[in-house]
Formats: C-alpha cells, structure tokens, sequence
C-alpha cells in the first residue's frame, strides 16, 4: 500500500449509516461524502436503502450495500432470503448479511451452512458478504465461521456489523486469513480509525474495510 492514491484507498472502502440512532441527515452526509470521494459502496439500514439508491443511482461508480439481519443475524432463513429480494429489487449492488451465531455457538454448522448458502443462491451475481461478529468468537468459532461462509459460496467473510463495543483487530484479519487462504475475499469492519491501521490490516490479508464516514474521511486526509 506504499503507492496507494486517496481515489484508489477511497475504492477499498464501504461507507456506512448502519447504527439504529444515524439520522437522515447523517445519511445525507454520506451520500455527500460518497459522491465527493468515489467510495466503492455505501449502506444504511433496510428502511433508507431505497432512498439511497435514489440518491445515489446517478453515479454508476458507487455501490449501494444491503444490510441483511443486522445486527443480530437471528432472523429466520426465509426472512433474510425475503431481505435479499427486496434489496436486490431496489438495485443493491452487494448484500452483507449478518450470520446465525446462536447456531455457530450451539455447533449447530449445517443451519449456518445452510442460512448462508440460500442468501447467496439469492443474490445470483451479487456479492454476498458473511459477517462473523469476530468480536464475540473465539479463534475456533472464527477459524470454523470462516471455513462455513466459504463452502456456501460467498464472496467476502466480513469481520463485524460495527455495532460491536470491541474493535476489529489485525489479529483477527491474520487469523480468517489463514482459515480462508485465497478462496474468499475479506472485509474488516469496527473500530478502523487510522491509516495505520487499514495499512496493518491490508498487509494481513483485507481488501476491503467498512468504515464510519467521519473515520473514513479522516483516513484518506491522513494519506
């Protein structure tokens, strides 16, 4: 990353308003911000994808995300695939989908397996992206999450929703690298502040980083 421009730093990075206490007019800045910058994708809550999208389908550069069973992953498998139609429909771009952790934690791998894979049978062409909440696993469960998210066929395994009070780590980046080698891509998300970091983590294996708009913004002035 020694080279790297903010245009092409700015295309590594999805942008979100995913927090259920973002307002409007924190999703209007980052549509501003999205159009300023070229971020590659940016996502709000269910209920403000569409106008988003609106917002958002004259520049065929920026990506509109879907978020799937944030933040908990706990819905049921029919209504995530309902959630992937819906958001597919309204001209998502890539769905992020939260996994099932009560499953992954009960050992319960086939329903994991099996919720991932019908989200991705979905999306078709989509990128999908599986996020593991790897703030509340431990290295067995992430290693076993990672291996999962890859047999059903997603593009990305995702570190976290953000919503997590404990960060995202280059440890935890290290550690789905080696469980996903080159089969999958990995997207790092919660607690990215600083270049530094995004550096660390790109030379451990992530090309893709969720961050927060003003984190994000600050990143690229500190390139």
């Amino acid at each position: 990353m020694e080279h790297l421009s903010p245009l092409s730093l700015a295309r590594m990075i999805d942008i979100s308003c995913v927090k259920a206490n973002h307002t409007l007019a924190e999703i209007n800045q980052m549509i501003a911000s999205a159009k300023k910058y070229q971020f590659v994708c940016a996502f709000a809550l269910p209920s403000y994808t569409s106008y988003l999208y609106e917002q958002l389908k004259v520049d065929p550069q920026i990506l509109v995300g879907g978020a799937i069973g944030f933040p908990s992953g706990g819905d049921t498998t029919r209504t995530k695939v309902f959630q992937a139609n819906e958001l597919i429909e309204i001209g998502c771009g890539e769905l992020d989908m939260v996994i099932n952790l009560t499953h992954l934690k009960s050992h319960n791998y086939k329903a994991v397996l099996d919720d991932i894979s019908a989200v991705v049978k979905t999306a078709g062409n989509i990128p999908v992206k599986s996020i593991l909440e790897v703030t509340l696993l431990t290295e067995e469960e992430l290693v076993t999450a990672c291996k999962i998210a890859v047999d059903a066929g997603v593009t990305f395994v995702k570190t976290g929703t953000g919503w997590c009070s404990s960060p995202t780590t280059v440890e935890h980046i290290r550690q789905m690298k080696q469980a996903v080698g080159n089969q999958v891509k990995i997207k790092a998300a919660g607690g990215i502040r600083d270049l530094s970091t995004l550096r660390a983590m790109a030379d451990a294996g992530c090309s893709r980083f969720g961050i927060g708009v003003a984190s994000a913004v600050s990143i690229l002035s500190q390139l």
